[in-house]
């Protein structure tokens, strides 16, 4: 009977507590957040293709597995995913305050009748009372507590665990983005290093021949000593960039294998060999504004930032009106296990709790997470805002970088016919060290700008994927923490 009682009473205040105050949260549109319908700058608006493995675009297996390998092994990623496990933890928790709280106990009692009792010696000279009889008690009982939530304030409160945890998944998501991108940006800066010091090794080993052939000519006194000297001073020059190289090349490496998850020197066998630098697509659609708001976890997480901080607000005006608990227990007690139900006493109690003076506290608690709300949702026109400036800047980038290729490879071949002409004009006494030593000079700098130019184009690439919000399934929404 008592048990029914308070199952009515726990039914009758579940109604009452669907009632939440504070702001119900509403998704902004595009143009409150200030997204413009198109991109400013010349971009292809067709949909964008599925960039979950933009990576292999490149047609380099190695990058591929580099960008694998930091996907599962990076140690900001782990960090993420312990994040996004207590995330849900959290979820759990604030979800478990929707359902009462049961408690059980258990006794036994065993009480002795001294009176009358005597007192025996033992054996060993031990002096113990024994009594003329016992009896046992035998109790049962359970405590049942609910927060009934008579303004929304548990389940606003679960409502902000919840966008919480998927604010979490989507931080995650950009984590991995990062890492992905951070570490094909490295391998392509490996490329480009070991371009660069094949470009050095080969023109100082022309360098090389010219300061044979520069003495030669000294010593049969067709030329002075100071095309000696101009010839051992470019060679100098040249043979001192190598160690720069060579030291940016280590550093690229190294960053590889801790990106991975792996020691500093950990590929640095497997990255020796000479590869070119990775070329991806010459173009890239990009769609519209409102397709990278979607596909961008960092924009999604600001968004489910906001949420949270909408329903705190909810949190704390529920603090200003009554809070409704109810309580009840029921015990029983007997001489013998079978008698335990024979008779059971229960208890119900409901108890109403309002706040009548707190110095104001809990209306500033209000305005603090009504600031709190503004800001995030400041937050999130600026992730919004950037997230379009990374698309346009990586662009442009593209554009830029491409068109500067095209000009050092006009460069590099008017380049290298000049200092064939030249050198074999210098052979034949037809010119200077001067001119020959300004030609070679020019090639070795069209070379190493052809090169920087095609490592700028593969880094505008991984950027634009990167903007785009390419490297993860943007349909399946936020990654879930593992069960247990």
């Amino acid at each position: 009977m008592v048990r029914s009682r308070f199952l009515l009473a726990l039914s009758a205040s579940l109604p009452i507590a669907a009632c939440s105050v504070g702001p119900d949260y509403r998704p902004a549109s595009p143009s409150a957040l200030g997204a413009p319908e198109r991109y400013s700058v010349a971009a292809d608006a067709a949909p964008a293709a599925d960039l979950t493995a933009w990576w292999t675009n490149f047609d380099d297996p190695l990058l591929a597995r580099i960008v694998e390998r930091a996907r599962a092994g990076n140690l900001d990623i782990v960090q993420a995913a312990a994040r996004l496990r207590q995330a849900r933890e959290g979820l759990i928790q604030s979800r478990a305050n929707l359902l009462p709280t049961i408690s059980g106990s258990g006794g036994y009692t065993r009480s002795f009748d001294l009176a009358g009792a005597s007192t025996v010696t033992l054996p060993d000279g031990t002096i113990t009372t024994i009594s003329r009889g016992a009896d046992d008690s035998f109790s049962i009982g359970g405590d049942v507590s609910y927060q009934v939530g008579l303004f929304g304030e548990i389940r606003r409160t679960v409502e902000a665990s919840r966008a919480q945890y998927a604010a979490a998944g989507y931080d995650l998501a950009t984590i991995q983005l990062s890492a992905q991108a951070e570490a094909a940006r490295n391998y392509v800066l490996a490329r480009l290093y070991q371009q660069q010091l094949a470009n050095a090794r080969s023109s100082l080993a022309i360098q090389d021949d010219n300061l044979e052939i520069a003495g030669f000519r000294v010593q049969a006194g067709l030329v002075s000593s100071l095309d000696s000297e101009q010839a051992r001073a470019q060679r100098a020059q040249t043979a001192a960039t190598i160690p720069t190289i060579e030291q940016n090349y280590n550093a690229a490496v190294s960053r590889i294998g801790v990106l991975t998850g792996q020691a500093p020197g950990a590929l640095k066998a497997e990255l020796q060999a000479v590869r070119p630098i990775p070329r991806g697509p010459a173009r890239v659609a990009v769609g519209v504004p409102a397709d990278t708001l979607r596909n961008r976890p960092d924009v999604r997480a600001a968004e489910r930032n906001l949420a949270s901080a909408t329903a705190q607000i909810g949190v704390a005006k529920a603090a200003l009106y009554p809070a409704l608990a109810i309580s009840g227990s029921i015990s029983t007690d007997a001489t013998a296990v079978g008698g335990l139900f024979d008779q059971i006493a229960g208890r119900l109690f409901a108890g109403l709790t309002q706040a009548i003076f707190n110095g104001g506290r809990l209306r500033s608690q209000v305005r603090v997470n009504e600031a709190a709300a503004d800001a995030s949702f400041a937050a999130y026109r600026g992730t919004v805002l950037t997230g379009l400036e990374d698309v346009e800047n990586a662009v442009v980038a593209l554009d830029a970088s491409q068109r500067r290729a095209r000009e050092f490879a006009i460069a590099l071949d008017a380049a290298n016919n000049s200092a064939i002409l030249s050198r074999s004009q210098y052979r034949a006494g037809l010119t200077d060290f001067t001119t020959l030593n300004t030609t070679e000079s020019s090639l070795l700098s069209a070379r190493n700008g052809l090169s920087q130019a095609q490592a700028d184009q593969a880094q505008a690439l991984i950027q634009l994927y990167l903007a785009l919000g390419g490297g993860w399934d943007a349909a399946a929404g936020a990654p879930q923490a593992p069960q247990g």
